[in-house]
């Protein structure tokens, strides 16, 4: 653990930062105790914008908007960002940030419970950022996939649960036993899916990188013997 935090280090020490409007947005966020994306996870999503080159987008969890802003700064141009928060408290403080920087066009903040806006929406994203409230991930992974467009990504953040998920179901706190359940049923589900190929990173606190396939994918179990 100790090799990984100071490879951890020396990798963030590389990072050039973000604008000055996002870096004084995450101090703040830090300083207020609201849990933003790691650095780690910052400089991926950059990069996955650079490549995927997304148009719409659609995040579930808003918090203050950082991710948000991050995505409208580095994605494309035209890019248009669907985000669902359902903590009153935060989503005033998420439309004046995305008014502070200039986004409000970009963004669109849909307020309330993620699982029932998701079955409302209409498919058509190229990209769903998953980092709201870990133990509904496997709840939500239906609509996801299917409001995914073919060769679409599925981005969730946080799935090793600062790597309590490999412990034995005994050795975790009771009260976190739940959680601990269905965030394994949700990678076993992402990488058992063959609509899905997922790749399971140690970035951050973990994340999982699934891409729909479009017709779906030949698997051992699934291939006729000749």
């Amino acid at each position: 653990m100790i090799v990984e935090e100071r490879m951890r280090t020396y990798i963030n020490s590389l990072d050039m930062g973000n604008t000055d409007f996002l870096e004084n947005l995450e101090k703040d966020a830090l300083s207020s105790g609201v849990p933003i994306i790691r650095r780690e996870m910052q400089s991926f999503i950059k990069v996955l914008l650079a490549v995927k080159k997304p148009e719409r987008i659609l995040e579930v969890g808003t918090a203050v908007g950082f991710s948000t802003l991050l995505m409208c700064e580095y994605g494309p141009e035209k890019l248009q960002v669907t985000t669902i928060e359902n903590y009153e408290k935060r989503i005033p403080i998420a439309r004046e940030n995305f008014a502070k920087a200039g986004r409000s066009g970009q963004i669109t903040l849909l307020e309330g419970d993620a699982g029932q806006i998701l079955r409302e929406l209409e498919p058509g994203f190229d990209l769903i950022f998953m980092d709201a409230a870990k133990g509904q991930y496997i709840h939500w992974l239906e609509d996801a996939v299917r409001l995914l467009n073919p060769d679409g990504i599925l981005l969730s953040d946080n799935v090793l649960q600062e790597g309590e998920l490999i412990e034995s179901h005994y050795l975790v706190e009771r009260r976190n036993r739940t959680i601990y359940k269905r965030m394994r049923d949700y990678l076993y589900a992402l990488k058992h899916d063959e609509r899905l190929l997922t790749s399971i990173l140690p970035l951050g606190d973990g994340a999982a990188l699934s891409i729909k396939q479009p017709f779906g994918r030949e698997t051992s179990h699934n291939k006729e013997k000749i």
